[in-house]
């Protein structure tokens, strides 16, 4: 891979170009990227058998519940996920949240969905 420059109005949000994630460097050793969740939006539960996330919020806050216990993360504060470690997020608030995203190691196909939201009894991961 050759050294490169992008700028973030280069790619797209995922959910109809204006939130959810967009990714900026896809592999070969990691993922980078930046995440919107307007306010009610949510991020439905997952988690990564050996890749680790890591979020770094910019604007707004969010709700971010990793093994069903609930944090809040504010402008300025990483968050860091381990592998097998379920995370759900919900931007409770009025404003849109954005946050800078990492994945280590790069594996796209290292993501397991779970049927869960706050509230409901937390399930056991494999």
């Amino acid at each position: 891979m050759k050294p490169f420059i992008i700028h973030e109005d280069e790619v797209e949000y995922r959910f109809d170009g204006v939130s959810g994630p967009k990714y900026l460097l896809r592999g070969p050793r990691s993922d980078f990227g930046m995440v919107v969740l307007m306010p009610g939006e949510d991020f439905p539960t997952h988690y990564h058998r050996e890749v680790e996330e890591n979020f770094f919020a910019l604007e707004g806050k969010v709700d971010i519940y990793i093994n069903g216990e609930k944090f809040t993360l504010r402008p300025g504060e990483l968050c860091h996920v381990p592998p097998k470690h379920p995370h759900y997020l919900i931007n409770r608030g009025d404003t849109p949240w954005k946050a800078i995203f990492v994945k280590a190691p790069y594996d796209p196909k290292d993501k397991v969905d779970v049927d869960w939201l706050p509230g409901q009894p937390f399930p056991e991961i494999e």
